[in-house]
């Protein structure tokens, strides 16, 4: 739960008149009294309800009775205004819990004290399924202030214990919230009732946003940056300051008539110009389609992978500046990824994105340079489209990051994290699902020979005894042997590359173990093949049987993107620093 307790003001009507009232969208409905100081005040009820104005007129002229006693001593601002809100994910509570919260908010504050007879005088209205009001006159009976100074964090306090003994979702707080509070700004009311009026589902501060982060995840250095967000249709607009050094940027959408402008700090404090300045410094340069081609080097996407895949550890051992640096990265990762999907799993991805950065953001400060691998293999992958298993072993390894997330934010009590981790989770494993479908399938059409297919099965079991049985009735067996057979084509010795992709990750708690191998074996095929000694060591030495490896969670998983990168038009340029 939630409380949000307004300026003090000095127009009871007012106020009452607002929650009685039908709201500016119509939200508000069966406006009723769920508590009050006197049970046997009148209830003004709905706006249209016969005698609803005289009845509210006398609800006024009752609550300012104590403020009219006291004439010039009362205080300048006498409405106390104070609204409690429930989680999306809580159950809706009855209007008699809603009145047990209600009083013990006003005691908890200092306003009325339990079982003090000259409490200030308030009710509490509910016009919606999820919160309240409470309203109250700052006048005692004695004509005296109430004494409820820090009533903020006395509500919060409250709140914590009420959450426990209605068993309603727990609310971050204090230092906990400190480390838990996303940097997204959210959207005003007037914002998300503009959206609503122009027939879209975001309002434009969210639009922006997303593709403020989109441009951030492609872009190599800040005027690629710039001119991503123009031929994204965005207008873009910088700042440069006396010295000639540009001091910030602001963007708008094209299509919303009168252009209103954000800055990129307005929109998430991490899409601050220099914050976005040291993620873009914070780059382990890694080779394009054109380096490559000139000697081996291993696929962008493989190395992506293979540090997404680090991240859990990170997240379990490293300190908080490292930790953000890593989630900061990975949900850059999440935003690149719907260009280079097919067009049917885009959406899927787009949401989690979304919903990640509700998960990972916190008010650590992020020191990106331990998360400069992750970034440059992303930035490579622009110029190396994925296939269907490049996608599908990276959104593999995302679902466990993700869920390493969901661990991490349980443990610290953010509810709030967690509830967006779930979210994340949900939309990853529906993509992944439909790419390693067709992945695998792909791969098993390229399963070897029988004879080669019986070998494999042998050294299945003398590797992992304790799972090939289960491997060999799975449906991504066959996917598994055209990848052994591929790396055993390139120089690889089947045995050996079957034990080091075991060693890489859980098989026991896997909803499918043929399908870890896979995705393992697909990026060790794609290294260097030992030279002839070491082949003719690997065969004098005898096999090492698997064992069982640690237990962490394993995933389900989702999917894929695809899209040509654009070449950017080179319009914006660094103007250059004053002499």
């Amino acid at each position: 739960m939630i409380a949000n307790i307004v300026k003090p003001g000095n127009k009871t009507y007012g106020v009452l008149a607002y929650l009685f009232d039908k709201g500016r969208a119509n939200e508000h409905t069966d406006q009723h009294i769920v508590a009050s100081w006197d049970d046997f005040i009148p209830d003004p009820g709905p706006w249209d309800s016969p005698g609803h104005k005289q009845r509210l007129g006398q609800l006024t002229q009752a609550l300012d009775l104590r403020v009219k006693q006291a004439g010039d001593k009362a205080p300048e601002g006498h409405v106390w205004h104070c609204s409690v809100r429930a989680a999306p994910e809580d159950r809706v509570l009855t209007d008699a819990e809603w009145a047990t919260i209600a009083r013990r908010m006003v005691h908890a504050t200092g306003i009325a004290p339990d079982g003090d007879p000259d409490g200030c005088r308030w009710v509490a209205v509910r016009h919606a399924e999820d919160h309240i009001h409470i309203v109250a006159t700052k006048v005692r009976g004695d004509l005296r202030p109430p004494r409820n100074w820090n009533d903020y964090r006395r509500a919060m306090n409250e709140l914590t214990a009420v959450e426990e003994d209605f068993g309603l979702t727990r609310v971050a707080r204090g230092p906990e919230a400190a480390a838990g509070t996303s940097a997204v700004k959210r959207s005003t009311r007037a914002e998300q009732e503009k959206a609503k009026r122009r027939g879209h589902d975001k309002t434009a501060r969210e639009r922006l946003r997303h593709v403020v982060r989109t441009a951030l995840s492609h872009a190599k250095d800040l005027e690629e940056f710039f001119n991503l967000l123009a031929d994204a249709g965005l207008q873009v607009e910088t700042r440069t300051l006396p010295s000639g050094d540009l001091g910030g940027y602001k963007v708008a959408l094209s299509d919303d008539g009168t252009p209103i402008w954000f800055s990129g700090s307005s929109l998430a404090t991490d899409l601050s110009l220099p914050q976005i300045r040291q993620r873009l410094a914070a780059t382990e340069a890694q080779p394009t389609a054109a380096s490559s081609a000139r000697q081996h080097r291993p696929s962008p996407w493989h190395v992506a992978t293979a540090a997404a895949e680090r991240i859990p550890h990170h997240l379990a051992h490293a300190d908080d500046d490292a930790v953000q640096a890593h989630l900061t990265v990975f949900g850059e990762v999440l935003y690149a990824l719907p260009a280079h999907a097919p067009v049917r799993l885009q959406a899927e991805l787009h949401r989690a994105a979304a919903a990640f950065e509700h998960a990972a953001h916190t008010r650590a400060r992020a020191d990106h340079q331990h998360a400069r691998a992750l970034r440059g293999a992303l930035k490579a992958i622009r110029y190396q489209p994925a296939d269907h298993t490049g996608l599908a072993m990276l959104l593999d390894a995302a679902i466990l990051v993700v869920l390493a997330v969901q661990r991490r934010s349980s443990l610290h009590h953010h509810d709030r994290q967690v509830t967006a981790a779930r979210q994340t989770l949900t939309h990853l494993q529906a993509a992944y699902a439909q790419i390693a479908l067709a992945s695998l399938a792909a791969l098993a059409r390229h399963s070897p020979s029988d004879n080669t297919v019986h070998r494999y099965a042998l050294t299945l079991h003398e590797i992992l005894p304790r799972h090939a049985e289960q491997i060999l009735t799975e449906n991504a067996w066959h996917a598994l042997t055209a990848a052994l057979a591929a790396a055993e084509a390139a120089g690889h010795n089947p045995a050996t590359v079957l034990q080091q992709a075991a060693q890489h990750r859980p098989l026991d708690d896997a909803k499918s173990a043929s399908e870890v191998l896979v995705w393992h074996i697909q990026r060790l095929g794609d290294r260097h093949a030992p030279g002839p000694g070491a082949r003719a060591a690997q065969a004098r030495s005898p096999h090492i049987r698997a064992t069982a490896i640690p237990h962490s969670p394993a995933a389900v998983s989702t999917s894929p993107l695809r899209q040509r990168p654009r070449t950017p038009r080179t319009r914006y340029r660094e103007p250059p620093k004053s002499r």
